[in-house]
């Protein structure tokens, strides 16, 4: 389902839909026909978002609805009447009486040769690449029957760049759509990447190809989410398991309160990773360092996965319900021996809201006390 909210955010739009009861007419609509139906989409918007609005399916490999339009990799071609060429559908506006055609022959045949140039230098490692089954070139390739032996060009043989702690960088399998570029910009407002060099030699990356554990990144990881190759992956994940046997579980963060949404990557009851969830109200695709790398923590060694008990000055595994039973019987003896105010809480806005919420219905029901503060008030 196409993201309404980034073509629809600033309007009330089915209010003013044609056709429906009491709409105030907050929009103009413009009328076009697509594949020989007649379709009906808002002013100012583009081809590529009028097919997606009616489910009509157009490969692209640059665009990505929460980023700007930039044309880059002209697969989203179409053919439309009075037009001699065959324009890029995500950065050609809607016109009244526009008739648009998606998948003649012409079309297709100009998508295959699109993707026949970029598989010709392009790195055919697909059996051993983490993003196979998940990647955007490998599923149009098989879908137009790209096989690679029309054009043999030169293969790029630039070094892995693994400096950075979560992301592994392959400039071999980069196919310059940019996508990562407008998303560190766009959507983080860092600006560290950008493209470099010209002809054959281009490359995106850090300013003066440093490493990115050099570079101004934060980690957030924007940039792998909309990635459509396997030139930036989440470092842990390679080689944990494929993208078909992965179980996607969408969660919320318990970082902070934000309450943004992601998917646990499964694999084997265990948690590999973090991807994003185009779909999630909060962030969308964002996500900040914690919260795109930081479940490791949930398989850690380290992690106490039993309550312990002091006895004899030595801490000991206990139960749950001893571990509880103590706690509630310490408290209700201090409790009784100073008062309910002799408790203070003091909360944290890396905790989620719930979980705050719960902390201060604790204090005050519970214990009786008012004696609650919060980190972020000051």
């Amino acid at each position: 389902m196409y993201p309404l909210r980034k073509l629809y955010g600033f309007l009330q739009i089915w209010r003013g839909y044609p056709g429906l009861e009491g709409g105030v007419d907050l929009v103009e609509w413009l009328n076009l026909t697509i594949d020989e139906k007649e379709v009906v989409v808002p002013k100012g918007s583009t081809v590529l978002e009028a097919c997606r609005m009616h489910d009509i399916p157009i490969p692209t490999l640059c665009q990505d609805p929460e980023l700007t339009n930039a044309g880059a990799c002209r697969l989203c071609i179409v053919e439309i009447a009075g037009m001699r060429n065959l324009p890029p559908s995500c950065v050609t506006q809607v016109t009244q009486g526009m008739v648009v055609k998606t998948q003649t022959p012409k079309v297709r045949k100009s998508r295959k040769v699109i993707l026949e140039l970029l598989v010709a230098n392009h790195p055919l490692d697909c059996m051993t690449c983490q993003k196979m089954g998940d990647c955007a070139l490998a599923q149009y390739a098989y879908e137009y029957g790209v096989t690679g032996e029309d054009y043999r060009g030169e293969r790029r043989e630039l070094p892995l760049d693994d400096s950075n702690p979560f992301i592994l960088r392959d400039p071999n399998k980069c196919i310059l759509c940019g996508k990562c570029v407008r998303a560190c910009e766009e959507i983080q407002g860092r600006s560290v990447l950008d493209f470099f060099k010209r002809g054959f030699d281009s490359q995106v990356g850090p300013a003066f190809d440093v490493p990115y554990s050099e570079s101004e990144c934060v980690f957030c990881g924007s940039c792998v989410s909309v990635c459509p190759v396997g030139a930036l992956v989440e470092k842990k994940m390679v080689g944990q398991a494929r993208a078909w046997n992965i179980e996607k579980v969408q969660t919320t963060c318990p970082f902070c309160g934000t309450g943004c949404n992601f998917d646990l990557n499964v694999s084997n009851g265990k948690v590999i990773g973090v991807t994003s969830n185009p779909e999630s109200p909060v962030n969308g695709k964002a996500l900040c360092v914690k919260g795109r790398f930081g479940m490791d923590l949930i398989h850690s060694p380290q992690r106490l996965t039993t309550p312990l008990i002091k006895k004899d000055g030595e801490f000991v595994p206990a139960g749950w319900d001893e571990a509880l039973d103590l706690i509630a019987a310490k408290f209700s003896q201090i409790k009784e021996d100073y008062g309910p105010d002799s408790f203070a809480a003091l909360s944290s806005a890396r905790c989620t809201n719930e979980e705050n919420y719960l902390m201060q219905k604790f204090m005050r029901a519970v214990i009786g006390t008012n004696n609650v503060d919060h980190c972020a008030r000051t």
